[in-house]
């Protein structure tokens, strides 16, 4: 029998599922830490990263802030306060920015911004220890803007009420982009993951920025797709977003989040290696503990990779352990099966192959199949179904 003390498995956390990636920066770095803990990845970028150098916005407002200073300079992110010194340096204005910046009030949004602020030969004035822009705005209200100046370094993604506020208190407010998302010029991997999501082979799919989570929105509503997406992502497929602020494209289509304390990749990776396993299924049959991911199966701990056709049928008689399947039923839970039965018979060998225990599902004669779950677990499971 099965000794249900924990075990030590060999596999990663993520072992058995899929997770979907929306990133264009930092992508690769996100897929590897999935994939380190066992998961695979479908890689789609939602977007695309104007390059600093040729937008001609920055160049303008960078221009703009040389001629006349700001008071109050906001840092909001350490890859764009970077990537905007080093386009100043590549239009020839690199020393003419910083020279400026060196009379300005700095505020920096974390640590990371601050690193890069003192790398420039700068030094911000202060930092909020949430790494809050909330708090940053808070500050600036309670000292007063009326009448300032106030550069505020935009990261590509919006902040909801932030400029607005700041001119509400009376303050001038010089938006600088340091990138800009635009659509991504090949959509063929966005459609892919669209296709993924609908059809609910991914189990989890991240988003580290709010124009990426926009953008693939906008994507399935282009295809006639949205309200299959919002549908699956309010069921079945766990949107995971980096922060609240990422989160924003989908609260506002009623799709519920989850999201890590920490702002950060490696926390909304943890994340996923919490809530995934919490979400599977598992099940105490014939002895064995069965645990049902994504694409794989645990059984006593061991990973079983299973094929697809396999999966559905499993899942199926999932949903009633202990009770007889008809064919019938399992025919229509394979997709693209058409009207043979025979393809279950198929499908059902090759799944008792992949769990390398046969004795899982058992045939009934002339009625279907059935998970043969243990007779301890059978009131609890009646009284369920």
């Amino acid at each position: 029998m099965y000794d249900e003390r924990e075990q030590s498995p060999e596999h990663g956390p993520l072992a058995g599922f899929t997770v979907g990636v929306t990133a264009a920066r930092r992508a690769d770095e996100l897929g590897a830490l999935l994939e380190r803990r066992g998961a695979a990845v479908l890689h789609a970028p939602a977007l695309r990263i104007v390059p600093l150098s040729d937008d001609s916005e920055l160049l303008a407002a960078t221009k703009e802030i040389i001629e006349r200073a700001p008071d109050i300079a906001v840092a909001t992110t350490a890859i764009g306060f970077r990537g905007w010194v080093e386009a100043a340096d590549g239009w020839g204005l690199g020393e003419d920015l910083l020279e400026r910046l060196r009379g300005v009030r700095i505020l920096a949004r974390g640590p990371k911004v601050k690193g890069a602020i003192r790398a420039a030969g700068l030094t911000e004035e202060w930092s909020p220890a949430s790494e809050s822009m909330a708090e940053v705005l808070d500050r600036l209200l309670e000292e007063g803007v009326d009448g300032l100046r106030i550069a505020v370094q935009l990261h590509g993604e919006p902040l909801p009420g932030f400029v607005e506020s700041l001119r509400a208190g009376g303050a001038e407010v010089v938006g600088v982009p340091v990138y800009r998302w635009l659509p991504p010029e090949d959509i063929g991997p966005v459609d892919r993951m669209i296709d993924a999501l609908v059809a609910r082979t991914l189990d989890a799919v991240t988003f580290t920025s709010a124009p990426a989570a926009a953008s693939l929105l906008s994507r399935a509503e282009e295809r006639g797709l949205l309200d299959d997406l919002l549908a699956a992502l309010g069921h079945d497929v766990l949107p995971a977003c980096v922060g609240p602020v990422t989160a924003l494209p989908l609260q506002a289509r009623g799709v519920d989040t989850v999201q890590p304390e920490r702002f950060r990749l490696g926390p909304l990776v943890q994340l996923l290696c919490r809530e995934l396993p919490s979400r599977a299924r598992t099940l105490p049959v014939a002895g064995h503990r069965v645990e049902i991911r994504g694409h794989a199966v645990l059984v006593d701990g061991g990973l079983r990779p299973v094929p697809p056709a396999g999966m559905s049928l499993l899942r199926a008689l999932s949903r009633k352990p202990g009770w007889v399947v008809s064919r019938a039923e399992l025919l229509r839970a394979l997709p693209g099966a058409g009207r043979d039965e025979h393809a279950v018979e198929t499908a059902m060998a090759r799944l008792r192959t992949a769990l390398g225990a046969p004795k899982l599902i058992q045939t009934v004669v002339k009625r279907g199949y059935r998970l043969a779950l243990d007779p301890a677990a059978d009131t609890k499971y009646d009284a369920a179904v």
